[in-house]
């Protein structure tokens, strides 16, 4: 009688194991690094949320909303949401706890989202991003871009290129959306399968599209760019005349509106020419200076952008950087009897060294197989012969042989290896 199959991760679901969640690890690490320069703080919010909270910041008519959206009802019968997007469950939490402002937060989050899982496009993904409440001052446009800028530069990414927009304000946008949807009704044979029977719904969706008809299309037509009032138009040569004066070029691109409902002003999408032209988005945002009050909050100006992990990896693997993977520093064998290295093993640990061992009492030679795949620098030995006599032998598991063995007390041993890996730091 066979027993029960073997379960697996959920379709468009994937598991991080090491080596590949050292990777996740240091552009976390990295991310955080550069969102504490910036005096942004951390954030975690509830992976879900009533799902007024999207349906209110992304649109309630939106594709994301009524075919992406993990909905449901809890035993309570409240219907509630999956997060599928970082930027709503922060602007939430500072509706309800009103913090003071300028208000400045990262965050790192699974986002759920129901489409058809492809490479570097999964279910439940991961986002790393910031969100800047409190001001529609233009330099805070400014130091949010150059935030991400200067992290893809950190991991070393060299074929990422800045592109920028303006959405305006309601009223300039408005007025804009009039004259394109008579562009559209007078061409709307050219729309795409796709948007042609829903282009009126909402015409800058029409904007948003890839395929090569609405590109052509909209690439003629009439520009957001060119409708933007005074105010509008000031605020954006003033964000792009900072991005220059720091060093970042950005590339005016007339058709960027993003995705969500919220985006007001800036706009910006940062892309790889590492990767196909259809999928090399790296990250992106913008600013959403109404979204606080669609959520109850009091009028407050809005930025930020988020950036996909799994698509930043592909990023990385596309442009041949290699992200570092720290190994172990030290590995202990122990071939003794009883064991004799767990006071060894927890020094070394509280001296801030990262200590591998191997367990159930294995033989020195699987033991030593063990020591070399962790990718540890030194192996420490004790055997029945070092524990008589109070050493420990020291081996460089990545220098020369002959020279990469040396016999130490077991007072010293601590202090040298610490020593030495400090060296090589």
């Amino acid at each position: 009688m066979s027993g029960p199959s073997a379960v697996q991760a959920p379709v468009g679901t994937h598991d991080v194991l090491a080596p590949d969640s050292a990777r996740w690890q240091y552009l976390i690490a990295t991310f955080a690094d550069w969102a504490r320069r910036y005096d942004f703080s951390l954030i975690i919010n509830p992976l879900f949320e009533d799902v007024a909270v999207f349906n209110r910041g992304i649109g309630e008519a939106s594709e994301m909303a009524t075919k992406e959206m993990y909905v449901f009802a809890d035993r309570g019968g409240r219907t509630l949401a999956l997060r599928p997007e970082g930027t709503a469950s922060v602007v939430r939490a500072f509706v309800q706890h009103r913090p003071a402002t300028p208000y400045k937060a990262w965050y790192v989050t699974p986002a759920f989202r129901y489409e058809r899982p492809q490479k570097g496009r999964y279910r439940q993904h991961h986002q790393l991003g910031v969100e800047a409440l409190g001001t529609d001052d233009p330099s805070l446009d400014v130091e949010v871009v150059s935030l991400a800028w200067r992290f893809y530069a950190a991991l070393g990414l060299t074929r990422v290129r800045l592109l920028i927009n303006s959405m305006g304000h309601l009223e300039c946008r408005g007025a804009y959306v009039a004259v394109l949807t008579d562009y559209l009704a007078a061409h709307e044979a050219e729309i795409c399968d796709e948007h042609r029977p829903t282009w009126r719904a909402n015409p800058l969706r029409v904007l948003d599209c890839k395929k090569d008809a609405c590109v052509a299309l909209t690439t003629v037509g009439p520009m957001l760019i060119d409708h933007l009032c005074h105010e509008c138009a000031t605020h954006f040569s003033q964000v792009r005349s900072g991005l220059e004066a720091i060093g970042i070029a950005s590339e005016l691109n007339p058709r960027l509106v993003r995705g969500f409902d919220y985006y007001t002003r800036t706009t910006f999408e940062f892309v790889s020419d590492a990767l196909e032209s259809a999928q090399n988005a790296v990250g992106g945002g913008g600013r959403y200076d109404t979204l606080v009050e669609q959520l109850g909050g009091p009028p407050t100006s809005g930025i930020g952008f988020g950036s996909g992990i799994e698509r930043l990896l592909l990023v990385l693997e596309a442009e041949g950087v290699t992200v570092p993977v720290a190994a172990l520093d030290v590995f202990v064998v122990d071939t003794c009897e009883e064991d004799a290295t767990s006071s060894l093993v927890d020094e070394l640990r509280r001296v801030g060294l990262s200590v591998g061992r191997a367990y159930d009492a294995r033989s020195m030679k699987a033991q030593m197989k063990a020591a070399d795949r962790s990718g540890a620098r030194y192996a420490l030995l004790v055997g029945p012969r070092e524990q008589t006599a109070g050493e420990v032998t020291m081996r460089d598991l990545r220098g020369e042989q002959s020279a990469g063995q040396v016999t130490l007390s077991r007072e010293r041993v601590v202090a040298h290896v610490t020593d030495l890996v400090k060296k090589r730091l």
